[in-house]
C-alpha cells in the first residue's frame, strides 16, 4: 500500500465502524421493542417479566452511545450551522472551534465512562433493579460508543486540519446556501 492509500483506506475502515455500530444501535432499538411487547404480553397473561424496566432502559442506552458516531458524520447531530454560515470567510476557524471542543468532551466522555466499566466491574457493582445485572456489562456498549464519538470528533478535526473541510455529510441544499 502506497503512502497515498493510507488515507482512503482508513476513512473506509472508519466509515465501515461507524456503519457497524449504528447498525448495532438499531438492533439495540429492535430489541428494546421487543423487551416491551414481551413486558406487555406479560401484563396481559398475568406473568411477570422482572427487570424488564431496566432492560429497556439499558438497551435504550446502548442505542444512543452506539449511534452517536455515525449520526455524527451523517449530519444527523445538531450543529451550530446557522452561526457557522454567519461567519461567512472565517468559518473554517469556527468549524475548528467547534470540532476542538466536541473533541474535547467527547475524550473526556470516553474516558470516565471507560473507567466506570473498569470500577463498575472491579467492585462487582449490580444494578439495583429486579433484575441485579452486573452493571459494567450494560455499561459496557455505553462506553463503547463514547470511544467511537471521541475517534469520530477526532477524525473530522484531523480531517479538518489537513483538507479544510471535515467528514460531516450536510444536505445539498443547505451547503449551496452557506456558499
Amino acid at each position: 500500500m502506497s503512502r497515498d492509500d493510507r488515507p482512503g483506506a482508513l476513512r473506509r475502515t472508519l466509515d465501515a465502524i461507524y456503519t457497524t455500530s449504528a447498525a448495532l444501535a438499531a438492533l439495540c432499538l429492535v430489541s428494546m421493542l421487543g423487551v416491551i411487547v414481551a413486558q406487555m404480553i406479560a401484563r396481559w397473561s398475568s406473568l411477570t417479566f422482572p427487570g424488564s424496566t431496566e432492560y429497556a432502559g439499558y438497551l435504550m442506552a446502548a442505542a444512543s452511545f452506539l449511534a452517536f458516531a455515525g449520526a455524527l458524520n451523517s449530519g444527523a447531530h445538531i450543529r451550530v450551522g446557522l452561526a457557522l454560515t454567519a461567519l461567512g470567510r472565517h468559518r473554517y476557524w469556527g468549524e475548528l472551534w467547534c470540532l476542538l471542543v466536541g473533541t474535547a468532551a467527547a475524550t473526556y466522555l470516553a474516558w470516565y465512562s471507560v473507567r466506570l466499566v473498569y470500577w463498575s466491574r472491579k467492585l462487582h457493582d449490580l444494578s439495583q433493579g429486579q433484575d441485579a445485572t452486573l452493571l459494567w456489562i450494560v455499561q459496557l456498549p455505553v462506553a463503547l460508543g463514547a470511544i467511537l464519538l471521541a475517534i469520530a470528533f477526532a477524525d473530522n478535526l484531523v480531517t479538518l486540519l489537513r483538507t479544510g473541510r471535515d467528514n460531516i455529510r450536510t444536505d445539498v441544499s443547505v451547503q449551496s446556501h452557506a456558499e
